[in-house]
């Protein structure tokens, strides 16, 4: 009697577990039939509801003494859509939003860097904007300081991180990890899971990318100088220019967790000082400077408090609006920036 008791609970737990990982794996499927269905999006939800129904119809034979059946049937189904998944391909080639229509690369001529593409946009409004692409050249033994910027947009937890390098006589040039949505297509955190967005590297003006999340879209900016020896300094910027070259000849998809803009940081400065804790903040973004931080890549004669108070750049961003100083006006105060000519203080090495 106690061993029939106990058979049947093994055979419930048996269920309970998979009808868990019929679930999960029916919920992904229907999401990525959705997203990456051709066709309108009344195609796209036949596709995703036939798939629901398909994997109730599933589980209703899982609880009905069909196991065997439902998981072959399942598991043949879902090995077909994993392939059919796989042999999607990230292209280059599409009509993307105009902000990120151009690609950045750099051509490396010992100590002379030229980039192409660098985006200097001059915004009046998300939709209102003069165009400009232009071709820079930065000298690496002029290379003084590195700020990250991180613009907030949906809470205190979510956050875009932008890396500023700062050269000699107060120039500047940010990268950015961006989605490459193509024309009229908005951004969705839910489809950055599902191949939903091209992966781009956008160097730019700070003028451009600083400014119009300020000034334009209403975000809440902070900038911290980041404590960096000189040839880290130098070798992040080049694997800036590696990874964005390599974006140009091998196009790739981002992805919300995989893929990001704090996630390509991290394995660039992983690979340049070596080992570097895995933290929640890769995820949750906003909390990434609390973790540079407390791995000493902050100046650690301040609180975090105080940096991050001393850093806030929104009004002093708006303030500056189109000015020709405008990447010293919104440094000043920040400590390690006082110069405001991308000097850096003399700091420990990262």
């Amino acid at each position: 009697m106690l061993g029939s008791r106990w058979r049947r609970l093994q055979l419930a737990s048996f269920r309970a577990l998979i009808t868990l990982i019929v679930g999960i794996g029916t919920t992904w499927a229907a999401f990525a039939l959705w997203y990456q269905l051709p066709g309108n999006n009344a195609f796209k939800t036949l596709g995703a509801a036939l798939w629901g129904g398909f994997g109730a119809a599933v589980l209703v034979a899982l609880w009905s003494r069909r196991i065997a059946q439902a998981l072959c049937v399942f598991t043949a189904a879902f090995a077909i859509l994993l392939v059919w998944w796989h042999h999607i391909p990230p292209s280059n080639d599409r009509i993307w939003a105009d902000d990120v229509a151009q690609m950045t690369s750099g051509i490396i001529d010992g100590q002379r860097v030229t980039l192409r593409n660098v985006r200097n946009f001059d915004w009046r409004s998300d939709s209102d904007y003069t165009q400009r692409w232009e071709t820079r050249h930065y000298d690496l033994d002029k290379l003084r300081s590195v700020d990250m910027v991180m613009s907030y947009w949906s809470g205190s937890a979510i956050a875009h991180m932008l890396v500023s390098f700062g050269f000699e006589n107060a120039e500047y040039v940010v990268f950015s990890v961006e989605i490459r949505p193509q024309k009229g297509e908005g951004f969705s955190e839910v489809g950055g899971f599902f191949k939903e967005f091209g992966l781009s590297i956008i160097a730019a003006d700070e003028r451009d990318v600083i400014r119009v999340r300020t000034n334009v879209r209403g975000e809440d900016d902070y900038l911290y100088r980041v404590q960096m020896s000189a040839s880290a300094m130098r070798s992040l910027f080049l694997a800036y220019i590696d990874q964005a070259n390599s974006l140009v000849r091998v196009p790739r998809f981002y992805n919300t967790i995989t893929a990001n803009c704090a996630t390509l940081v991290y394995h660039m400065v992983k690979r340049i000082v070596g080992y570097l804790p895995l933290n929640y903040s890769l995820l949750l973004t906003g909390y990434l400077p609390e973790y540079v931080y407390r791995i000493g890549g902050l100046d650690s004669h301040y609180s975090f408090e105080e940096l991050r108070t001393r850093g806030r750049i929104t009004k002093r961003a708006k303030a500056a609006d189109r000015s020709e100083s405008f990447s010293t006006d919104i440094r000043r105060g920040i400590p390690g920036t006082e110069t405001g000519s991308g000097q850096q203080e003399r700091l420990p090495a990262l």
